[in-house]
């Protein structure tokens, strides 16, 4: 019996990552950790949105790959938010009709679309409130995540609960906060609001897996470690060459995906674009 594959298409808060760029971790490197006899394809890709995914046949590369019975977990909004470069897509307009793609691509190779809402940036304000720069773009994916009964992992909201519980200099342990000399990769030290490292990759990671198996994605019998302590020392990074490579050859040829909404295009909301 062949063993279902996780495919999963993001940015860079899903990505693998290349040793050089340790110890920023992105969630979808540390998934095979939860998860037993089903085989992570993390396909994900540092500055990508749903449309630059697209539009560059990285989703072509999933879709010409899954299988019946696969799982396609589609995670984007960080860089959808972002003007210029050809990447922006609006909330309740292009990022919908993006997604559109993923979840019907994969419905008709008989796989099976999920939904991961991007977790939040670390942004607090002066009084050490947490901000929300993801604006509408979780609330986008739920919207339609619901129209197409497509299950969904809400990983914003539980990243912001995370985030708030935390507090200001809580978070620094989470993300990329180093100071000068800390680690080799980076000898004058980070501050990134976006990347986390090693413990909160994992924990983001947990979730996923912990909202997979409640939602009955997969049997239980694929899920494993949900409660264990999971030290950073495991974490895997590729070699830089390898890292490399499979960011060249992971892009397939567009065929018949759609590159781009045609005008006149119905949004979820109903309203004509």
């Amino acid at each position: 019996m062949r063993h279902p594959r996780i495919f999963l298409a993001g940015d860079s808060s899903v990505t693998s990552r290349p040793r050089s760029m340790a110890p920023m971790v992105g969630w979808g490197q540390v998934l095979q950790l939860f998860v037993h006899g089903a085989e992570v394809v993390n396909a994900a890709r540092a500055g990508s949105s749903s449309r630059s995914f697209l539009e560059r046949g990285r989703l072509a590369w999933i879709l010409d790959r899954l299988a019946p019975g696969d799982l396609l977990l589609v995670s984007f909004g960080l860089i959808d938010m972002k003007p210029g470069d050809g990447r922006f897509t609006e909330p309740f307009g292009d990022y919908q009709w993006f997604l559109r793609q993923y979840a019907h691509g994969a419905r008709e190779r008989g796989a099976h679309p999920v939904f991961v809402t991007s977790h939040e940036r670390r942004v607090f304000d002066g009084h050490g409130n947490l901000r929300r720069p993801l604006g509408l773009y979780p609330a986008a994916m739920r919207e339609l995540a619901a129209a197409l009964s497509v299950p969904l992992v809400d990983l914003n909201e539980w990243s912001v609960g995370w985030w708030r519980q935390a507090g200001p200099q809580g978070t620094k342990d989470l993300f990329l906060y180093l100071a000068p000399g800390e680690h080799p990769n980076y000898p004058d030290g980070i501050s990134d609001n976006t990347h986390l490292r090693g413990h909160g990759a994992t924990e983001c990671a947990r979730y996923v897996a912990a909202e997979m198996r409640a939602q009955s994605l997969l049997t239980p019998e694929h899920f494993r470690n949900l409660d264990a302590d999971i030290p950073e020392t495991v974490i895997e990074f590729l070699d830089d060459d390898v890292f490399e490579q499979l960011t060249k050859e992971r892009v397939g040829n567009l065929g018949g995906i759609p590159a781009q909404r045609g005008h006149g295009t119905v949004l979820e909301s109903g309203v004509r674009r």
